[in-house]
């Protein structure tokens, strides 16, 4: 699973605060890694320089092989709040994305073939 971290032009962009998300994010998809090709997280400062209530954004997003990709968004005041909110979000849609593509295999999807031997004459 590659990890692709992008800042906006507020946030100073460390690789210290790069290893520190991919940290976040392994550790939230580790059990569905296996089905995630990549991982790109996009943080932004909404407001910059100027502090305010949950001013910070983390939206992530999750390429699975095959599918489309889903994405997720969290506000807070921090970063690192947006970061695990953002993952905690995406952890809990990769599952049940993945759930539901293992309950289309698993379900039959064509309707039932009609018996003669069984009819509803009385």
């Amino acid at each position: 699973m590659q990890i692709q971290v992008n800042t906006d032009h507020t946030i100073e962009g460390h690789e210290v605060l790069a290893e520190r998300i991919r940290g976040v994010v392994e550790s939230a998809l580790s059990r569905m890694s296996d089905h995630i090709t990549r991982v790109e997280v996009h943080l932004t400062d909404e407001r910059g320089p100027k502090r305010g209530k949950n001013d910070k954004r983390c939206m992530m997003e999750a390429r699975l092989e095959g599918h489309q990709p889903i994405a997720v968004t969290d506000e807070a005041s921090t970063l690192d709040l947006a970061v695990d909110g953002a993952a905690d979000k995406l952890a809990r849609l990769v599952e049940h994305t993945l759930s539901k593509l293992h309950d289309q295999r698993t379900h039959r999807t064509d309707p039932p073939s009609h018996d003669p031997t069984f009819s509803d004459q009385s």
